[in-house]
């Protein structure tokens, strides 16, 4: 696990109560694609469930990070893509499984007019930073 400083509320930033403003570390650098709700098998997990597709989407995120030696207390920053704001409480909620409050990464939630599927609700990217 890399030593990371997280910074919720830099001086003349309004505090935000989801994700911190600025994370910074040093190590190795590990970006993670956009993962949506598909199992181990290529299969859709949770169809028009946005707490279904969230929980998968997050065990996949879990699953690459682990191949890099990584986890969830090592990611800077996370990105959303969801087709609708509304399935964002489903995903606070899954990262709320995976990451303590007082660790928060850098966050950013897009509305997209759709993803690469149309069955999909959320696709979410990761990046971390692993000590050395």
């Amino acid at each position: 696990m890399s030593e990371l400083t997280r910074i919720p509320a830099p001086d003349g930033v309004f505090p935000a109560a989801q994700y911190s403003h600025v994370v910074l570390g040093t190590g190795r650098f590990v970006a993670i694609a956009g993962q949506v709700a598909v199992d181990e098998d290529g299969k859709l997990v949770g169809e028009g469930d946005p707490e279904a597709q969230a929980r998968q989407v997050f065990e996949n995120l879990r699953r690459c990070l682990a191949a890099a030696d990584a986890g969830f207390d090592d990611v800077v920053k996370l990105t959303f893509f969801v087709t609708d704001m509304a399935h964002m409480p489903a995903l606070r909620t899954a990262r709320a499984a995976h990451i303590p409050d007082d660790r928060l990464p850098a966050a950013t939630a897009v509305q997209v007019a759709a993803l690469v599927r149309p069955e999909f609700l959320m696709e979410v990217e990761a990046f971390a930073v692993v000590a050395p």
